[in-house]
């Protein structure tokens, strides 16, 4: 096991930084290139990671904490952020992101006092018995999976205008 709470805040800490440094001031076209009918463009995953910080991570923490197994804790719609909801500022979206997720990792850190917290134990809807260490890693391996999205659904944008040169970009051919 190579989970350890200070390297999962480190990632979760850089996450909002790293996605504002990168995508802030960039056109629309590349916030809103996706990768064909029903894919997500930049835009859509910023929205998810808001929904998340609102409505899974830290949410799912608390209820394993007040309920353990004895319950299953609620679903998380991982489309939920794709329902109509009033249009604004790209900006605005990754100061959300950033101050939602400021937020939630002080809580984290105010819940989370003892490394033997982290074998307690609840019950998600799908999965059955999970452990409040692999909920923790998830959130990680999440931002990790999202920042990957981003930039392969941006290279995506660019497939044709790279011409032969597709062959050595694996961001293009899934390498």
């Amino acid at each position: 096991m190579n989970f350890k709470m200070g390297e999962a805040i480190e990632i979760l800490e850089r996450t909002p930084q790293t996605l504002a440094c990168f995508l802030s001031g960039i056109s629309d076209g590349w916030l809103q290139c996706n990768e064909g009918e029903g894919t997500w463009n930049v835009t859509d995953v910023i929205e998810h990671l808001i929904e998340g910080e609102k409505n899974n991570w830290i949410p799912r923490l608390e209820f394993i904490l007040q309920e353990g197994e004895g319950k299953p804790f609620p679903s998380f719609d991982r489309y939920a952020h794709l329902q109509d909801k009033p249009e604004r500022p790209f900006e605005q979206k990754l100061f959300e992101f950033k101050t939602i997720r400021t937020q939630n990792i002080s809580k984290l850190k105010e819940i989370m006092d003892s490394e033997s917290q982290l074998e307690l134990t609840g019950s998600h809807p799908a999965f059955g018995v999970v452990k409040l260490r692999e909920l923790i890693s998830t959130w990680v391996v999440h931002d990790l999976t999202h920042m990957r999205q981003i930039v392969r659904v941006m290279a995506e944008r660019y497939r044709a205008d790279v011409g032969p040169w597709t062959e050595y970009l694996g961001i293009l051919n899934n390498k």
